[in-house]
């Protein structure tokens, strides 16, 4: 998925219809001159909607269209005839769509299931004709009430990434080239923090023809809630995600420090990712020898604990070593999380 291809919030003006008017009409034939009221009601101005697809994973197709306008309800007519609703305008998006109000950034919904439709914005209500305000003392109503206001609204549509597996780390910690390795998916990589900055989606083969979806999230750094680095922008694609594979190179400073940080950056963004199943994979362990790596993996057994007790994976994607080890894990952790 080519960076510029992946659009994960559009800010876009919805206007839905207005509402019809109800129609002011007595009735008249050859055989009544002065018949009672028979004035329709006008008809609903139409919504504004979204409805999930699950064929689409970016919001891309929504970037220039600014401003989306539903059509206006008909009028009401003679002989108790109702206007016709006017037609919807049905925006189709991925899963994991968030909807928010742009001016006061209040979370309205998010689309889930694939055909799930949820109204954006209502339209105007269909006036009441006069034939509805008829009494036995006004039986010659000359008033019918006007159709509903159209809604005028700047709304915000995220995209949350919707994965199996969603690999979070620090920049430069070797996700990219685990998600190039293991599926067909070939995200930009180089030597230098930030490389990715669009998620990136896999499909990883599996025994027996089986498959997961792995996202590659943009590095996050101490901070992150607040908005630093890439910010919150990318921490929401890992709402999404069913397991967590904290990625840190075999060559960290601390790889329980670097987890430490990890786990209260998603803690402080939002508590309830911590209650997602957890892996830890270390990676780049082509870059250590032999003995350097089995003192390595002494000392995070000695260090459990503060790892959350959590199953840690070494591999190297680039050796394409423990690759096999990896993929075992994460589909038993998938399955248990289901």
């Amino acid at each position: 998925m080519a960076d510029n291809n992946f659009v994960d919030y559009v800010k876009i003006c919805c206007r839905s219809g207005k509402g019809g008017g109800g129609s002011i009409h007595f009735l008249r034939t050859k055989k009544t001159a002065k018949g009672g009221p028979d004035g329709g009601n006008g008809g609903r101005g139409g919504h504004i909607i979204l409805k999930g697809n699950q064929q689409l994973w970016t919001l891309l197709h929504l970037k220039y269209r600014k401003h989306i306008m539903a059509e206006d309800g008909d009028v009401g007519r003679g002989q108790l005839q109702t206007g016709a609703d006017g037609a919807d305008q049905i925006l189709e998006v991925p899963l994991g769509t968030v909807a928010k109000d742009a001016e006061t950034g209040e979370v309205l919904f998010e689309i889930t299931q694939n055909g799930e439709e949820r109204i954006l914005i209502e339209g105007g209500v269909g006036g009441l004709g006069n034939d509805h305000f008829k009494t036995s003392t006004r039986q010659a109503p000359r008033f019918a009430q006007p159709g509903g206001d159209a809604i005028e609204k700047w709304m915000i549509l995220e995209l949350k990434v919707l994965a199996d597996v969603g690999l979070v780390g620090f920049p430069n910690a070797g996700k990219s080239t685990l998600l190039s390795v293991v599926s067909a998916a070939k995200p930009e990589i180089a030597s230098y923090p930030f490389t990715t900055i669009t998620p990136n989606l896999g499909i990883v083969a599996y025994r027996d023809y089986q498959s997961f979806v792995m996202a590659d999230i943009p590095g996050i750094i101490e901070g992150a809630h607040e908005g630093k680095g890439l910010g919150v922008r990318f921490l929401r694609h890992i709402e999404r995600n069913s397991i967590l594979l904290f990625v840190i190179p075999a060559d960290s400073k601390s790889i329980v420090k670097e987890y430490g940080i990890l786990v209260n950056e998603l803690k402080l963004f939002n508590p309830e990712l911590l209650d997602k199943q957890r892996v830890i994979g270390i990676s780049k362990i082509d870059l250590l020898d032999t003995e350097l790596l089995q003192l390595i993996k002494k000392e995070l057994k000695s260090q459990a604990k503060q790892l959350d007790k959590l199953p840690v994976v070494f591999f190297s994607a680039h050796a394409e070593k423990g690759i096999n080890e990896l993929k075992d894990t994460l589909w038993k952790q998938i399955h248990h999380a289901g």
